[in-house]
């Protein structure tokens, strides 16, 4: 690597949140880190060794449950930290490895959750094919499609901001190193990587989002032909789960990223952040476990445990 030569700049400065409040968001943030770390490890040792939920769907689930895992890992142990200390520093190459791994983990849940659409496809619209479809082979498949993806991502717009020289100033205005508010403070002119970047995020984006915008029409064409209302109501609501988490994750990252730059505000794009950086892996597992009705089943042990103690 090169980037220490073509730098002045050895750490980062975090802004994070102004105010008085660090005491109270520490307290928060500490509540959302544990319930993430405990929901998301409850499903994957539920859908790893109930007999019920082994089924391709939960085998993506569990994927996804640990990339939120890994997300809330990069981001939310440094914020506690910067939370309570007067100072917020992150050394380069630290900057460089929260990036990496941020974009490594978004660009993995971009194509799992259109996995996990197309798996919903098959189940729906093509219900007799579906164990030889969506045999284990083909999950293996589309979860290292998912995740090699991830690391081009990473690895290449990670590449690209730190191949730009940083002089000074080092302060961040966020609570982690993304990459927009770092590149504003390099020493070069961004203007051509800033188009090249925002091209590539909405590819990247966009690919796996029209693969479940696509997937979805087809079940509602073949929802809407089902004849009875039970019939349509048990199909479409082993998607609910599913069209909740999207909207999750789409909608806050779309908000933050494809704002215009007129309405552009440093506080209001951390707020947005926080939602599918912090608050999205916590809330999937909590969303999976209301709705579905193998994965309420599945943790009755645990309830039972629970109100003995």
């Amino acid at each position: 690597m090169t980037w220490a030569n073509n730098t002045g700049v050895t750490e980062f400065i975090l802004l994070g949140f102004s105010g008085h409040l660090q005491l109270l968001l520490f307290v928060v943030f500490l509540a959302v880190y544990i319930t993430t770390a405990l929901g998301n490890i409850l499903i994957i040792f539920l859908t790893s060794t109930d007999p019920a939920l082994q089924i391709p769907m939960y085998f993506l689930l569990r994927n996804l449950s640990l990339v939120d895992i890994c997300l809330a890992l990069v981001i939310l142990p440094k914020m506690l930290v910067n939370l309570l200390s007067e100072h917020k520093g992150i050394s380069f190459l630290g900057c460089v490895m929260q990036m990496f791994f941020f974009l490594f983990l978004g660009g993995s849940e971009c194509f799992l959750l259109a996995a996990m659409a197309y798996d919903r496809y098959v189940a729906i619209c093509n219900p007799l094919r579906y164990t030889v479809i969506m045999k284990k082979g083909m999950c293996v498949q589309l979860t290292l499609f998912s995740w090699c993806s991830g690391v081009v991502v990473g690895t290449v717009q990670t590449t690209w901001v730190f191949s730009f020289p940083f002089c000074g100033p080092n302060k961040v205005d966020h609570f982690f190193c993304d990459s927009p508010p770092v590149l504003k403070l390099a020493c070069a002119d961004t203007y051509l990587f800033e188009i090249y970047a925002v091209t590539g995020t909405i590819l990247i984006v966009l690919f796996p989002f029209m693969l479940i915008v696509v997937s979805y029409v087809c079940i509602l064409r073949t929802i809407l032909k089902i004849p009875s209302a039970q019939g349509r109501h048990k199909a479409f609501s082993t998607c609910t789960s599913h069209i909740v988490v999207v909207i999750l994750f789409y909608g806050t990252a779309g908000l933050t990223y494809f704002q215009p730059k007129s309405s552009y505000s440093p506080e209001l794009k951390k707020l947005l952040s926080l939602s599918y950086t912090v608050f999205t892996p916590m809330l999937n597992p909590i969303v999976y476990s209301l709705r579905n009705k193998e994965v309420r089943g599945a943790t009755m042990p645990f309830h039972k445990w629970v109100n003995t103690l």
